[in-house]
């Protein structure tokens, strides 16, 4: 292992071997190379430009990833079981070569990134507190299922 994750050639470590793992992946994999027919050459330094805004705040990355997978689930329905899978191997894969700080930051908003995009896809809010409701909304509910 490594220590933490430093600049774009730490990035690129973690992104390429990602990619590898995941177009490998027997459930993930056919996705990226079947479904989404990704050229990785031209799609490798998109990713590291994304990752390496996420994790350094660089200002690389200004596409929109959602718009990707929305088009994508438009034609495959990325299920639950899919993002699971992404987000196994992102973990272990970090967990392999780096640790500390941004290492962490690089778990925590793969987890976010991943909740937030399967969310959506769904036609769900993107946020993770899209479940929480006022006291008052919780006190109709307790209030509708007793009959009060």
């Amino acid at each position: 292992m490594n220590g933490d994750l430093k600049d774009r050639s730490d990035v690129t470590l973690l992104v390429e071997e990602f990619y590898r793992r995941a177009f490998a992946d027997p459930l993930i994999g056919p996705i990226f190379t079947d479904i989404a027919r990704m050229d990785l050459d031209h799609h490798l330094p998109i990713m590291c430009d994304f990752w390496e805004t996420v994790l350094f705040r660089a200002g690389l990355y200004r596409r929109n990833a959602l718009q990707k997978h929305l088009v994508l689930n438009a034609r495959f329905p990325l299920q639950q079981e899919y993002f699971e899978r992404w987000l196994t191997l992102w973990i272990a894969n970090v967990d392999e070569h780096f640790a500390g700080e941004k290492a962490d930051l690089a778990k925590v908003q793969a987890r976010r990134i991943a909740g937030s995009i399967h969310r959506r896809v769904q036609g769900r809010s993107g946020s993770d507190f899209e479940t929480l409701k006022p006291r008052w909304a919780h006190e109709e509910e307790s209030a509708d299922a007793t009959g009060i």
